[in-house]
């Protein structure tokens, strides 16, 4: 279907649905729902996998869930463009073993902002990115968290949420 360009409302008794079809067997996935209910964004459940690349088409403006992981995993992030939003939170019923790192790329690309860490263990604290070059965050056998990542500019990414568990997370350069 081409694009269509309308002046004025646009009415529609039973909402809209915006949907992606794969290419390859032609299912239909419904990405987004707006209705007299309000607007039902359907999360992505990420794989257990050691790497993945975040994309502003597939995960921007949506909820991501981290499953319970079996080996340590990478979720990269996409070049930044300002307003791209991601949120990720656990999935999982119990505190990790593995750690998840969350990288964007390049130092060029660092956060801005930080995490609280509930530690379950002693001190609760407040995690910085330096804001100069801080491009990797590492979640260290972390438990639940809720995080959240909207890129300022097409260089810098806004950081900030919760994370629970033992060990405090730590940013830090690429090595």
């Amino acid at each position: 279907m081409a694009n269509t360009t309308f002046n004025g409302p646009i009415r529609s008794e039973n909402g809209f649905q915006v949907v992606s079809k794969n290419s390859s067997t032609g299912a239909v996935t419904t990405e987004f729902t707006l209705n007299g209910d309000g607007m039902q964004v359907t999360p992505v459940a990420l794989a257990d996998t050691t790497a993945i690349s975040l994309t502003a088409t597939a995960h921007g403006g949506r909820v991501s869930v981290v499953p319970a992981l079996s080996a340590n995993c990478t979720l990269t992030l996409p070049s930044p463009s300002a307003g791209v939003h991601f949120k990720l939170i656990y999935g999982g019923a119990a505190e990790e073993t593995e750690n998840l790192i969350i990288d964007t790329g390049a130092d060029a690309n660092f956060f801005l902002g930080g995490i609280i860490h509930l530690d379950s263990n002693a001190d609760n604290v407040s995690v910085y990115a330096d804001g100069n070059s801080n491009s990797i965050l590492t979640l260290t056998d972390f438990g639940l968290f809720e995080i959240n990542i909207l890129a300022k500019d097409s260089t810098n990414w806004y950081i900030w949420g919760n994370q629970e568990g033992a060990d405090a997370p730590a940013f830090t350069d690429q090595s």
